[in-house]
């Protein structure tokens, strides 16, 4: 059902476990009625690939991801030739034919839907409605960034030997970005902007209560107020929600109820990844981290 109000696209998201504020609801909302692409920007682990996630449940609708990382071309995000497949095809042809292969309706059968390998961004463009997640468009290169300009403007693509491929409904595109590399402006205007930072203290202890049912109050609050103080050290790798979710899970599976200072130092490792990060945690005080 698509909703009215950004209040009520909230509660939609709320029903699949995403609890959105005000503002990326707002963002999330205008993205589909505007309809531009949304640009989310934060710190790793703030909920900028789950609100992606969360709008596919919410929406009914499936959800397309394009990987971006060092060297991505267009190859891999929008479409390729299946070679072997047209080979085969070719060798069928030339049997067939008994050695008298007409070589123009042989290009031409090479050629069609049969032997083309649709990548995410040609499969968002023939399967919408869908969500376009293109996550961490900060590893890609420039040249990728022009690329995907073209194709969010035109929201259409052309193959040459196949033809203009353009989509009935325009996909509902979120970028994601965990800041890396400043992504040029030329992509930014083209969507609307919204920078996720790490929740407030009250909403992380409802994501741990809704996300994992079994978990008691006292509990919830320990690690959400204990993951707010580690974020305020020196981290190389502060943690998100998802480090959260891991801590809680692992003093679940230890059957605690309550975070000490000796489990909470054996149980670092499921919310700090970086041994530098683990010993300034140490060095702070665990019974500092858990007080309050």
């Amino acid at each position: 059902m698509t909703p009215e109000t950004a209040a009520e696209l909230a509660d939609q998201l709320e029903s699949t476990g995403y609890l959105a504020d005000p503002g990326v609801a707002t963002a999330a909302f205008l993205a589909m009625r505007m309809p531009k692409p949304l640009f989310c920007e934060g710190e790793p682990g703030t909920g900028k690939t789950s609100l992606a996630q969360a709008l596919s449940q919410a929406l009914d609708v499936p959800l397309i991801r394009l990987q971006c990382h060092e060297g991505i071309d267009a190859g891999q995000a929008l479409y390729e030739w299946d070679f072997p497949r047209q080979l085969l095809h070719l060798r069928a042809l030339e049997a067939a034919s008994g050695g008298e292969l007409d070589v123009t309706v042989a290009e031409q059968s090479l050629y069609t839907e049969r032997f083309l390998l649709a990548r995410p961004l040609l499969r968002a463009l023939t399967s919408a409605p869908c969500v376009l997640l293109i996550d961490e468009i900060d590893r890609a290169d420039d040249e990728f960034e022009a690329f995907l300009l073209q194709v969010l403007d035109e929201n259409a693509v052309s193959i040459p030997e196949f033809g203009e491929v353009r989509a009935q409904t325009p996909p509902l595109v979120v970028l994601t970005s965990n800041r890396t590399r400043e992504v040029h402006d030329a992509l930014k205007r083209r969507c609307l902007y919204h920078w996720l930072a790490h929740p407030e203290f009250a909403r992380e202890v409802e994501i741990l209560r809704r996300r994992l049912p079994g978990i008691s109050e006292r509990l919830a609050e320990q690690v959400a107020g204990a993951v707010r103080r580690l974020r305020e050290l020196e981290l190389l790798k502060p943690p998100g929600v998802a480090e959260s979710l891991d801590w809680a899970r692992a003093l679940q599976a230890l059957g605690r109820d309550e975070l000490d200072a000796a489990t909470a130092a054996s149980t670092l490792g499921a919310v700090l990844k970086y041994r530098e990060d683990a010993d300034r945690a140490v060095a702070a005080g665990l019974d500092a981290l858990l007080a309050g």
